[in-house]
């Protein structure tokens, strides 16, 4: 059968007391800085396609240092494919950024999705020194050749 419990009355509450001692020492010394990182020039990419928008901010080399999405940003499904998923991405990601400073910009576009407008708004929309604005999306070029019609 089952084990039952006892409660010893003064020790449990000798325990209870130095638990809560020590949890306030680590708490206390636990207390975390914010690092202020400096980045003389990034990049932002935004990817927009169809059903989501991703964002990522990278140093010079392309080693990424914050990303964000739309379905990051707390939207689902359909959702994620519209204007204000893009929208929500980008502030998510802005608001991650406020704890570097950086000195110039760099945006690159890549996707004919509906929130790389709508993104690019809202970078806008603060103040950040932008140096360019590049459209990265690839375009076919030659390709195979197209079936040939069918003999009847």
């Amino acid at each position: 059968m089952g084990q039952t419990r006892t409660k010893i009355i003064g020790e449990s509450e000798e325990a209870e007391k130095k638990s809560e001692v020590s949890e306030e020492s680590s708490s206390s010394k636990r207390k975390r800085q914010k690092k202020r990182s400096y980045l003389a020039k990034g990049r932002i990419y935004i990817n927009a396609n169809f059903n989501n928008t991703l964002l990522s901010l990278t140093d010079e080399k392309g080693n990424v240092i914050l990303w964000s999405s739309s379905g990051h940003s707390g939207l689902k499904n359909t959702k994620k494919g519209t204007p204000f998923g893009g929208t929500k991405a980008m502030e998510v990601l802005l608001d991650k950024m406020k704890d570097i400073n950086i000195d110039q910009l760099d945006v690159f576009v890549k996707g004919v999705g509906p929130g790389r407008e709508a993104a690019l708004r809202v970078l806008f929309s603060k103040n950040y020194n932008i140096n360019s604005i590049v459209d990265i999306t690839p375009i076919p070029f030659g390709g195979p050749t197209k079936p040939k019609p069918r003999r009847v």
